[in-house]
C-alpha cells in the first residue's frame, strides 16, 4: 500500500493533472505528469485509473491497479524516483498490451516513461 501522503485523492487534482497535458505513453502505458512543483517539500503524489473500456471485469483492472500500485510502492522504498519529483502529480493509465502482464513488465515501461518525463 502506497502511503497516503504519496496518494492522488481528489477529482480535482485528477483534473488538474489532465488538464496540464505533459504526456508520455509507450505500448504498455500512459502517463500524464501534473504542474511542476514549487515546494519541494511536497511529494509527488500518484493516481491510477483503469476505466471500463479497458476491461469489463472488475477483476482484470482492479488486478492491473494493483500491479502499478506495487510497482510505484517499491520505486518509493528504494528512491528510484528522483527523475520525477519535480512534478506534483503523476497519473497511470494502462493500455490494451498490459492485460496478462507480470509485475517486470510493468516496471520496466514505468521506468522508460519516467526517464522520458525530464
Amino acid at each position: 500500500m502506497i502511503p497516503k501522503k504519496y496518494r492522488l485523492k481528489s477529482r480535482k487534482a485528477f483534473d488538474a493533472t489532465y488538464k496540464n497535458k505533459t504526456i508520455t505513453s509507450d505500448s504498455m502505458l500512459i502517463i500524464y505528469a501534473g504542474k511542476c512543483k514549487k515546494d519541494e517539500n511536497q511529494p509527488t503524489r500518484y493516481g491510477f485509473v483503469v476505466s471500463k473500456k479497458y476491461h469489463k471485469r472488475s477483476v482484470k483492472r482492479n488486478r492491473i491497479k494493483r500491479l502499478m500500485r506495487e510497482c510505484v510502492r517499491l520505486a518509493i522504498k528504494q528512491n528510484k524516483l528522483a527523475n520525477c519529483e519535480k512534478y506534483m502529480s503523476i497519473i497511470l493509465i494502462p493500455k490494451e498490451k498490459t492485460i496478462g502482464c507480470q509485475l517486470c513488465d510493468i516496471e520496466k515501461s514505468f521506468f522508460k516513461l519516467i526517464a522520458r518525463l525530464k
